[in-house]
């Protein structure tokens, strides 16, 4: 889990910024390596009650022999995807649109925007996770999800998950999570609340019969 202390006292949007500038200087991804994780699903195991980490499955965006960078999936906010608009300056075309959910991506950083999206459009600052799931972190998706003219299936995320070197490895083997290759359905298809045990299931278990003390799936 994230050893790293939060830089910023709770959910609160991105600040404005330029239309080519990253999100409130959202990292800068890099590439995967032999043996990364990248594009994987990290599943938390049941015994696992960080308050931050408990019940979650996160998005690693990527992971090196540096760390790892996740988003979690399924833990929306009390907050709207118009409340972020609004202090970017921008309003939503629609209703349905400003009502779009806002996740908590993790707890660093919370001031930090990540939208997670299928492909489609150039954008200043995008991250490729895979050929199916792309990380824009600059005010110009946002721009053009505010008119109704994003990427498919976006949303958008606050704070990010982070694991220093070799730490999301040693949490891997004390069983505090498991690890699963994408899958596009978790990320964009199913509910938030069902995501958790979704996941668990698309892996063959009914987390519900799951010991606590249950090794590796």
């Amino acid at each position: 889990m994230v050893r790293k202390p939060e830089t910023s006292g709770g959910a609160t949007p991105p600040e404005s910024a330029a239309e080519n500038e990253p999100l409130s200087g959202s990292p800068v991804f890099a590439d995967g390596e032999p043996g990364s994780l990248t594009n994987h699903l990290l599943i938390a195991m049941p015994q696992l009650n960080d308050p931050n980490f408990s019940q979650t499955v996160a998005l690693i965006c990527e992971h090196t022999d540096k760390g790892a960078l996740g988003i979690v999936l399924n833990k929306p906010l009390p907050m709207k995807l118009s409340d972020v608009l609004s202090q970017m300056k921008l309003e939503p075309s629609s209703d349905s649109i400003g009502e779009q959910p806002v996740l908590r991506g993790g707890p660093v950083h919370t001031d930090r925007g990540f939208v997670l999206h299928r492909p489609g459009g150039e954008w200043d600052h995008t991250h490729k996770v895979s050929d199916t799931i792309q990380v824009t972190t600059s005010r110009d998706v946002l721009a053009a999800m505010a008119r109704g003219e994003g990427p498919s299936d976006a949303f958008i995320a606050l704070g990010y998950a982070g694991w220093d070197s070799g730490q999301l490895e040693r949490e891997l083997k004390e069983n505090a999570w498991v690890s699963m290759p994408v899958d596009a359905r978790v990320v964009f298809d199913l509910p938030f609340a069902e995501r958790w045990a979704g996941a668990w299931r698309l892996m063959g278990i009914d987390v519900e019969r799951l010991s606590p003390e249950a090794g590796h799936a």
